[in-house]
């Protein structure tokens, strides 16, 4: 699980989370991509509750065994965090 940002980041496009995010809701239904891991930053669900998409990412979280607390998720437990180079 990742920020927008750390996506952008790591993809070399800067601070190009927002176009992340447009990016992501422009996958096709049936992409094997997995969406539901990128979050806002700080942990934060951005996609609503009671939107389809939003329970989606909920429900695919919960079965990954990621809680969800009060719309965020602890990305320094669950988060990806990039190994440093070697060289």
């Amino acid at each position: 699980m990742l920020s927008y940002g750390q996506l952008a980041e790591l993809a070399g496009l800067g601070r190009a989370a927002r176009w992340v995010g447009r990016e992501l809701a422009l996958l096709p239904d049936d992409s094997q991509l997995p969406w539901h891991r990128v979050v806002a930053a700080g942990g934060r669900l951005s996609l609503p509750a009671d939107s389809l998409a939003g329970q989606e990412q909920r429900a695919r979280l919960a079965a990954e065994g990621v809680p969800v607390l009060g719309a965020r998720v602890d990305l320094r437990r669950y988060g990806w965090h990039a190994q440093p180079p070697r060289g």
